[in-house]
């Protein structure tokens, strides 16, 4: 007997096992699920009542505990009659609350920016399975291969961008190492034989120095600086200190921060645009 029950679907993503969006809130905890090691955070308790989440996010210091609700849109928490000061974070699939009082994580924005592994056959994966575990990541392993050069302005920039706050902290990952303010990334470090390539956010400003990311549609609120001598340090750090203001004043005026994010004039216009 066939399924008097329609099935509705969203979007095809792909994204990690999951083929469609979400469509409604169950989506959005089972896409958290998939995403929360990339967010660096962890989860101690799911459960019923307000809020839905209890869990932890790595703030360089240490371990900061947020509530978090599970909303399918972020105006849902509105809708719902929730009360912001019991809560310190939605997790959503889209954002449509541009007033919202806390922070806001859209998944929709997140995953574009991510790796993923799209769903294959399980019999397609050569090897065993200890073959596909990653070797842990560090600094000295990722510089290993490059000129002395690069490696002493590496640890000479580390140190100068530590220096601007105790809350900044560094994730080295297997292509950049990058550089949370401390809740989100603004600083992204790429090694190249003759120079670091660093990859800062500016928010769409202009920053002395930083090129725009020649991209049409990706890196609006990034720009692209290089250091290729000490000497260069200077011009760089004060780049750098500048894009830690512009993500600080970002995050306080709950913007999307990530490299697919629109400009927000941008995103005014698509809402009164009616051609």
């Amino acid at each position: 007997m066939a399924n008097s029950k329609k099935s509705i679907v969203g979007d095809l993503i792909d994204f990690r096992g999951l083929v469609y969006s979400p469509v409604n809130e169950s989506g959005v905890v089972f896409l958290f699920g998939k995403v929360i090691e990339d967010l660096n955070m962890y989860i101690e308790e799911i459960k019923t009542g307000f809020p839905d989440c209890v869990g932890r996010r790595f703030i360089g210091k240490g371990w900061e505990r947020v509530g978090i609700e599970f909303e399918y849109k972020s105006s849902n928490f509105k809708a719902h009659g929730h009360n912001s000061d019991g809560c310190d974070m939605i997790v959503c699939w889209e954002h449509d609350w541009p007033d919202c009082p806390i922070e806001v994580i859209e998944l929709k924005e997140i995953i574009k920016s991510l790796p993923n592994k799209p769903v294959k056959r399980p019999d397609t994966t050569s090897g065993s399975g200890s073959d596909i575990i990653e070797p842990e990541i560090t600094i000295e392993g990722r510089l290993e291969k490059y000129p002395p050069k690069i490696k002493e302005l590496f640890y000479l920039l580390d140190q100068e961008i530590k220096s601007i706050s105790d809350d900044i902290w560094r994730k080295v990952g297997t292509t950049l190492v990058s550089y949370y303010s401390p809740q989100r990334t603004f600083i992204y470090v790429a090694f190249q034989k003759q120079a670091l390539k660093l990859t800062v956010f500016t928010r769409g400003q202009q920053i002395d120095g930083v090129k725009k990311v020649d991209y049409e549609k990706a890196g609006a609120k990034w720009g692209r600086i290089y250091l290729r001598k000490s000497s260069d340090m200077q011009g760089i750090m004060a780049a750098i200190n500048r894009s830690y203001e512009l993500i600080r004043e970002a995050i306080k005026k709950n913007e999307n921060t990530g490299w697919y994010a629109k400009l927000e004039d941008e995103i005014e216009n698509d809402a009164t645009d009616v051609s």
